[in-house]
C-alpha cells in the first residue's frame, strides 16, 4: 500500500492525510485564489435521498487499535430512497470536522478546497418502492472516509436500495463523532493490514446486529438520534449485498466466509486475504479491477481465491482505470492535485487515462446492475458485453 498521494492505497482523499512532501507545496499556494470546489453531479434514479449519521458502540469489544478506550466506536451513515418534498438540509459530503482536519493534514488552509454538498437530505421520511428494500453495505479503502463512495452510494439509494457506510475508526484517516471530537491514526497509519482485515470484518458484523436492532424497531445507536420516519420497516435483511473498495472489498470477502447473512459481494480494485482465499465462497461475487498492478494479472493471492469462488462469479476489468478510479477520488484528485504539486504522470498514475466521467458512469451501473441481480433478481447488464461500455471486459 502506498501513501505517496493523495489517493493511494485504495483510499481516497485520505493517504495524502499523511504528512509528507506534499505539504510545502499546497501551503505555498496564495490564499487569495479562487477556493477548488467539488460537486457531485445528481444520480439518475428515480428517488430523492435522504441519509443520517449515526454513532455506534460496541461494548463487547475494546478498540483493537487504542486498548486504552474500552469500547469500539463507529460512525455510519444510512442512505436510502425518501419521500416528499426537499424542505431537509442537504448533508456535507463530508462531515465539516473530519474535512478540515483532511485538508488541514494535507497542508492546505482554510477555505481553500471546498467540497460541497451531496444529494441527500438529512433525516427526510423513507420513500421508494412500497416493499421491503435490499440493504447495501459499503467499505471503503484503508485509510478513507466512507464519503469516498457517495457517488456509488447515492446511486444505488435512488434506485431504491438502503446503503449503509462505515468509517473503520483509526483505520480511516479521520472519523468525526457527535460533538466535534475527531479520531485520526495512531501515530499516521496503520501497517498490519491482517490486523485490520480482522478488525473491519468485526465491525461489518457488529455493524449487521445493530441493523437488525434497528429493524426490530429499537434504536441502534449511541445518542439516540431521531431516526427518519419508515426507517426501521423498510429494511429487509433477508436480501443484504455487500461492497468494498481495496482493502474495502477484501473485508467484503472476508465477512461473507465468517457471516452468512450477506447474499452477494462486490470487491472495486480490492485483493483478497485471509482463510478466505483458500476457502473460496459459495455466494455470489463480483470481482472489478484494473490492467496495472495489484489486478488479477498481477496477484496470485486474487487468483487463487477467484479459483475458488463456487457460486455466481464475474471478473471485469476497466481499461484505462487505476486503483482510484472506483469512487469519488477519480473527479476529486484531478482538481486538487496542482495544490499537490502531482506531475501529469503522478495523477495518471492514481486515475488512469478513463476520462471521469467514464469511470462515474461505471460506478453508477455495474454495482447496481450486480445487486439489481442478486438481490432482486432482474437485469441484464452483466450477461456480457456492453456497446454502453467498450473498455468493460469480462471474465467467467
Amino acid at each position: 500500500m502506498n501513501r505517496r498521494t493523495l489517493l493511494s492505497s485504495g483510499v481516497g482523499l485520505a493517504a495524502a492525510m499523511i504528512p509528507g512532501p506534499l505539504a510545502p507545496t499546497a501551503v505555498a499556494r496564495p490564499r487569495r485564489e479562487e477556493p477548488v470546489r467539488f460537486q457531485l453531479s445528481a444520480p439518475n434514479g428515480p428517488y430523492p435521498l435522504g441519509t443520517i449519521s449515526l454513532h455506534l458502540t460496541d461494548t463487547a469489544r475494546p478498540d483493537p487499535w487504542v486498548p486504552s478506550r474500552p469500547c469500539r466506536e463507529l460512525m455510519i451513515s444510512i442512505w436510502y430512497p425518501a419521500r416528499g418534498k426537499a424542505t431537509r438540509p442537504s448533508v456535507p459530503w463530508m462531515p465539516p470536522e473530519a474535512a478540515d482536519r483532511y485538508l488541514s493534514l494535507l497542508g492546505l488552509p482554510p477555505g481553500r478546497v471546498r467540497l460541497g454538498h451531496t444529494h441527500g437530505r438529512e433525516g427526510a421520511p423513507v420513500g421508494g418502492p412500497s416493499s421491503l428494500l435490499p440493504v447495501v453495505l459499503y467499505s471503503p479503502g484503508a485509510y478513507a472516509s466512507r464519503s469516498f463512495g457517495t457517488g456509488i452510494v447515492e446511486d444505488l439509494a435512488s434506485h431504491g436500495f438502503v446503503v449503509v457506510t462505515v468509517d473503520h475508526t483509526y483505520d480511516a484517516a479521520a472519523v468525526a463523532f457527535p460533538g466535534g471530537r475527531v479520531e485520526t491514526n495512531p501515530a499516521g497509519g496503520i501497517s498490519d493490514y491482517a490486523k485490520a482485515l480482522a478488525v473491519r470484518t468485526a465491525d461489518i458484523r457488529f455493524v449487521l446486529d445493530r441493523l437488525a436492532v434497528l429493524r426490530s424497531g429499537g434504536h441502534p445507536g449511541v445518542h439516540r438520534t431521531p431516526l427518519p420516519p419508515g426507517l426501521s420497516g423498510a429494511l429487509d435483511l433477508r436480501r443484504v449485498g455487500m461492497l468494498g473498495h481495496s482493502l474495502g472489498g477484501a473485508t467484503t470477502a472476508a465477512t461473507m466466509l465468517t457471516d452468512g447473512r450477506i447474499t452477494a459481494g462486490a470487491s472495486l480494485d480490492g485483493g483478497a486475504a485471509g482463510p478466505v482465499v483458500d476457502a473460496g465462497l459459495d455466494r455470489p461475487f463480483l470481482v472489478v479491477d484494473t490492467p496495472g498492478k495489484g489486478g488479477m494479472e498481477n496477484n496470485p493471492a486474487l487468483r487463487t481465491f477467484w479459483s475458488h469462488l463456487r457460486g455466481w462469479r464475474l471478473h471485469l476489468t476497466v481499461r484505462g482505470a487505476a486503483h482510484q478510479s472506483f469512487g469519488d477520488d477519480v473527479l476529486i484528485l484531478p482538481l486538487i492535485a496542482p495544490l499537490l504539486g502531482m506531475s501529469p504522470h503522478d495523477l495518471e498514475q492514481d486515475v488512469g487515462t478513463i476520462p471521469g466521467h467514464r469511470a462515474q458512469a461505471f460506478q453508477r451501473a455495474y454495482p447496481r446492475a450486480f445487486f439489481d441481480l442478486h438481490l432482486r433478481d432482474r437485469g441484464r447488464l452483466l450477461d456480457g458485453p456492453s456497446p454502453d461500455f467498450p473498455e468493460v471486459g469480462h471474465a467467467r
